[in-house]
């Protein structure tokens, strides 16, 4: 569970037009908006470093901090990556209250697939959904929903409703139609034995005449055994 907040400092900024922003981009900084709440809608820019790592951190509550001023704790809302390069290129900020319950996001972590008999049996074991959406304080999201797969048989599958909800948390995902794995017989190809089975067919078809090439002359017509 999510315990400590991080701080993330940004700097207030105007709300501008694409060839600001990309100003903005080019200096390394990533433009943004906090909104939300009772107050107006902020913009602000923050260096791309300090928000990737602010974002990689632990807790899914940011504790925002406006040109060194108080700090408001707000969540990621959505953000913009650039399709090629992955980079940051834009973030929105949601304010929260710590006491209100809030929907967000949570990637679903597999545990204990090396022991599930479909995988000892030879199996594929499949990660079919990786993110749930789930419902709770904001500083009880977890980080992660660890589901235990070890007990998951040849052909089966595992789904929402097979899973516990941690403490506090409540999954929102339909629980009997969001697949959470699967295991799967391993596919086998038949090429291989088919070319055998080709190439015992040439190898059948053609040992009459390798015989009758290798083998010993014909005898003699009767004209000659007469003489």
């Amino acid at each position: 569970m999510a315990s400590q907040n991080t701080k993330l400092d940004v700097h207030a900024r105007e709300a501008a037009h694409s060839r600001e922003t990309r100003r903005l981009r080019r200096a390394g900084q990533v433009p943004g908006v906090l909104y939300g709440g009772s107050e107006g809608p902020v913009a602000f820019a923050v260096a791309e470093r300090t928000l990737r790592h602010a974002l990689a951190a632990k807790g899914a509550v940011l504790e925002l901090s406006i040109d060194g001023g108080a700090s408001t704790p707000a969540v990621l809302k959505d953000s913009q990556r650039h399709p090629v390069r992955g980079d940051l290129l834009h973030v929105d900020l949601l304010r929260v209250d710590l006491n209100v319950a809030i929907q967000a996001p949570v990637t679903v972590e597999l545990i204990g697939a090396e022991a599930a008999p479909g995988v000892v049996e030879g199996g594929i074991l499949e990660h079919v959904t990786r993110e749930v959406n789930v419902e709770a304080l904001p500083n009880e999201i977890p980080e992660t929903i660890q589901v235990d797969v070890s007990k998951l048989e040849m052909n089966g599958t595992l789904s929402l409703g097979d899973a516990t909800a941690p403490k506090g948390i409540t999954f929102l995902d339909d629980p009997e139609t969001t697949i959470l794995a699967s295991i799967t017989p391993p596919s086998v190809s038949t090429e291989s034995d088919d070319a055998v089975e080709t190439e015992t067919e040439v190898v059948g078809e053609g040992g009459g005449e390798t015989a009758a090439a290798e083998g010993e002359e014909p005898a003699a017509d009767g004209d000659g055994d007469a003489e």
